[in-house]
């Protein structure tokens, strides 16, 4: 009796001890997997987050050259009406991350700032201009940088800016729904990401 006490009993431990170390190859699995799937959705949403607005403006270019000792006034002049493009964007391929597997903790070390294009439709109309001062290369170029310029201003007063950083937080927040489901953790300055789009714009940017 005593033998078949001991018996069962070694059996009983190598059968616990079997599946020990089944349910802890099996956590190992589910970890690896967990961390492949965030950092497989890391990888996705690092993808181009584009705002895009459009600005329509009409300027009015004028030049004159005093020319035979400051005597005879040479000049030329442009009306020309601009539709522009613009957009802000956020390249998240930049975006750098540490993936904490041990405390299942997902870093954000990094985010990029916002990017800002200027795509200008630019035409020239009643252009007249004298012999003595005509329209060069510089000219056109001048023009042109002068109204990116103006273009650039008008989208930093405008909502293109929050707009991109509204569409950056729900990228960011897939990253926060996936790895709260998976029972991870997602801080960004060393603050954990709350669970509303409230909290999270706290911590931008």
């Amino acid at each position: 009796m005593k033998k078949y006490f001991l018996g069962a009993l070694v059996v009983l431990i190598i059968f616990l001890t079997f599946r020990y170390c089944e349910n802890r190859d099996a956590e190992r699995d589910r970890l690896e997997e967990s961390t492949a799937l965030i950092q497989q959705q890391i990888k996705n949403v690092g993808k181009l987050v584009v705002t895009e607005g459009t600005f329509a403006q009409v300027y009015t270019y004028k030049d004159t050259e005093k020319r035979f000792f400051d005597v005879l006034p040479a000049r030329k002049r442009a009306l020309i009406i601009v539709n522009a493009k613009a957009t802000v964007a956020y390249d998240l391929s930049k975006l750098q991350t540490e993936v904490d597997v041990e405390n299942k903790t997902v870093h954000i070390k990094y985010i990029p700032k916002e990017e800002i294009n200027i795509y200008p439709d630019i035409k020239y109309y009643d252009i007249t201009q004298d012999y003595l001062n005509q329209f060069t290369a510089a000219d056109y170029n001048k023009i042109k940088t002068r109204i990116n310029k103006s273009i650039r201003e008008k989208v930093e007063k405008s909502s293109l800016k929050s707009n991109a950083e509204n569409r950056l937080i729900s990228e960011l927040q897939k990253i926060y729904i996936l790895t709260n489901t998976l029972g991870w953790t997602l801080t960004y300055n060393e603050q954990e990401f709350g669970t509303s789009i409230e909290e999270m714009q706290e911590l931008k940017l």
